[in-house]
């Protein structure tokens, strides 16, 4: 279960083994017992007791900013990296065997869309025309991927932007076919999102850097030691590199609430500037939709988990990569 936290004036606080939330409709007692996270927004406070209860039960806390991505995290000291993974993943970074990760994580990228956008196609003809020449474009992007050689990341990381740009371009636009015209966007738009979608994919991407984020620190690898992201100071660009693998997922929920006509106008705000937020019953259904998604089991690399757990499972792989490697 997840604890989120995001009406103002909202405080939590310790009773015993328990949280105590606290806010303008009253006071709820809630046991650690099943607890994996607690999100905080702007306006709501932990205190201090509450915090140390949630390290010692090793619970994470993440503090997120309005689009849902954390900007900031609490976790238990017995969270940390052994020098020797910190060392490797260092060395990895500039070695060949990072150019294909980087290689493997776009083409898994770019399959991911193909498998969304073939499981959109249906009874109509012209529909199903365009959404396969999408994807036999994207494979044409795919294979250009796994072609390209190099013997360190910047050696290629320019081309393989401009290639994994293009795919995505190709992917979201087809993906316009399936939404009605009060959900159709016009591309990719994220600080600040332009339209409700973006809005709602910017919001799930949130939650996934979260995920990814966790489960790289308590694998014991540095997150803000990047692959391919390397040019942002002070962020943690390897969860950008990670996200890839799994960004599919949020896109899954995100077009699904959109081709539900679940997001009304009482679900989200538009400011002056034309930018699109979330109100609290938005955040609400895409955290519930997200986190419901991300608990169902299913079956990857022959092992049947939850959405959640794989991705611990690869950071845990990861870290032994990096740890191993000479």
């Amino acid at each position: 279960m997840e604890l989120i936290l995001n009406t103002f004036g909202t405080t939590l606080s310790k009773d015993n083994d328990a949280f105590v939330v606290v806010h303008s409709d009253g006071k709820q007692r809630i046991p650690t017992d099943g607890i994996k996270s607690i999100q905080i927004g702007k306006g709501a406070q932990i205190t201090s007791d509450a915090a140390m209860l949630a390290i010692e039960k090793e619970i994470e806390v993440l503090f997120v900013d309005n689009s849902g991505k954390p900007v900031g995290r609490i976790w238990s000291s017995k969270y940390g990296s052994v020098s020797t993974i910190r060392r490797g993943q260092l060395d990895f970074c500039f070695s060949k065997q990072a150019v294909e990760w980087i290689k493997a994580m776009i083409m898994q990228k770019i399959e991911n869309q193909q498998a969304l956008l073939l499981s959109m196609i249906t009874r109509d003809q012209e529909a199903e025309k365009i959404v396969t020449k999408a994807v036999h474009r994207l494979e044409d992007y795919r294979s250009k991927v796994s072609q390209i050689e190099g013997e360190v990341v910047p050696d290629i990381a320019p081309t393989l932007r401009g290639w994994e740009g293009a795919a995505s371009r190709i992917y979201f636009e087809t993906l316009n076919l399936f939404l009605s015209d009060a959900y159709r966007f016009n591309g990719r738009s994220q600080h600040p999102a332009t339209d409700i979608v973006n809005c709602m994919l910017n919001y799930s991407y949130g939650i996934l850097y979260g995920k990814i984020e966790g489960a790289l620190i308590k694998a014991g690898i540095d997150p803000y030691v990047g692959i391919f992201h390397r040019d942002d100071y002070n962020r943690p660009v390897l969860v950008f590199d990670v996200i890839e693998r799994y960004r599919i997922w949020a896109d899954y929920v995100v077009i699904s609430l959109a081709i539900q006509k679940v997001i009304n106008n009482d679900c989200y705000q538009i400011k002056e500037d034309g930018s699109y937020w979330l109100e609290n019953l938005g955040k609400r259904i895409v955290i519930q939709s997200m986190n419901d998604y991300l608990e169902e089991v299913i079956n990857l690399r022959g092992i049947d988990r939850s959405r959640t757990t794989h991705i611990q499972l690869y950071a845990q792989d990861l870290a032994q990569i990096f740890k191993n490697f000479k």
